[in-house]
């Protein structure tokens, strides 16, 4: 089972060959696994990709007036 989801990750990251990133990930973005080797350390596994939602800039709308706007003055 950890093999098999290594191997999708490999291959979804275009490689051919499972290194421990790949296992890192598959045990991490699987539910079940997750739990089991919850503290388990995978040396050179890095971390799972993961931006914190208050440190995303905030999508503001922009109307047809706002073009202008960014033009300096003098």
């Amino acid at each position: 089972m950890v093999l098999e989801l290594a191997g999708n990750a490999a291959g979804d990251n275009k490689k051919n060959r499972i290194v421990p990133r790949h296992i890192q990930l598959a045990v991490k973005n699987d539910k079940e696994l997750s739990k089991l080797l919850g503290s388990v350390t995978i040396v050179s596994g890095g971390v799972l990709p993961n931006i914190h939602q208050t440190l995303l800039p905030k999508k503001v709308g922009k109307g047809k007036g706002d073009i202008d706007s960014a033009s300096q003055e003098f």
